[in-house]
């Protein structure tokens, strides 16, 4: 009897204990709007590509401010734009609805997210700084091309000729990369989820629209080495060191498949 009540205890005990993890997890859903107001030089593609990137934006912004008052974050002292660089390769944006009248692209996108998941995916990043590093570089660059791309957008306004059909390609080109790179986040965190099969999808399509882009080569070997496929991921690792001699990672990540 005594043996019995000792072992109903020791489990209310640990039903107790399991109760806060429950109620830290939460699944949160955030959801946002966005209209891009379409330049002569837009087509349905660029305006589309232009209002996804700025409706993500938003909804990581809106789920950085959320965890930034989450206790288990605070304790990571993170900013806001840190969190929300570190989440774009965790969480994945789905569009609701969208529509294309010829000059306005409106777009409503959703992220949804299980606040306990995030909090641990974004425990294990900032401890790998070649992964933070990773991320903030693909946050830069998107920041960088959205910037060239607003520019080049003024600058055809008044262009002419020669000069007009040159600007025109340096636009599609940050219209194409601005995909790849969405494209990339979008394998980023399917890896991180564990999704290897969706991670080697998203990492050819980034490829596919941009040919020289070394860091997706890499990913993409990495998960191919996860789905038992060497062969592949050394090809990968080769290619993007070709592209990058300079990132040491990548040798490392090709030798460690060399070992095993």
């Amino acid at each position: 009897m005594k043996s019995t009540l000792m072992r109903i205890a020791l489990v209310s005990f640990l039903f107790v204990l399991f109760i806060p993890n429950l109620a830290s997890a939460e699944l949160k859903t955030f959801i946002k709007e966005y209209t891009y107001q379409a330049s002569d030089e837009d087509s349905k593609n660029s305006s589309r590509t232009i209002a996804l990137r700025e409706v993500k934006r938003l909804l990581l912004e809106e789920l950085g401010t959320y965890l930034e008052s989450v206790t288990e974050v605070k304790d990571f002292k993170l900013t806001k734009d840190q969190i929300a660089t570190l989440t774009a390769g965790i969480v994945k944006t789905e569009i609701v609805e969208e529509k294309w009248d010829g000059r306005t692209y409106w777009l409503k996108s959703k992220i949804a997210a299980d606040s306990g998941e995030v909090i641990k995916a974004i425990a294990g990043l900032r401890k790998d700084r070649v992964k933070t590093k990773e991320l903030e570089e693909v946050r830069k660059r998107s920041d960088e091309l959205l910037r060239e791309n607003e520019r080049l957008r003024k600058e055809l306004t008044v262009a002419k000729g020669h000069m007009k059909q040159k600007k025109e390609a340096a636009y599609n080109k940050t219209i194409k990369e601005l995909t790849s790179v969405d494209w990339f986040e979008k394998g980023y965190a399917s890896e991180t989820a564990g999704n290897h099969n969706d991670a080697i999808d998203a990492f050819s399509k980034a490829i596919e629209l941009n040919p020289r882009y070394a860091k997706a080569y890499s990913k993409r070997g990495l998960a191919y080495n996860m789905v038992d496929n060497p062969e592949l991921a050394v090809e990968d690792f080769n290619r993007a060191i070709k592209l990058n001699p300079k990132d040491a990672g990548t040798y490392n990540n090709r030798g460690n498949v060399y070992t095993y």
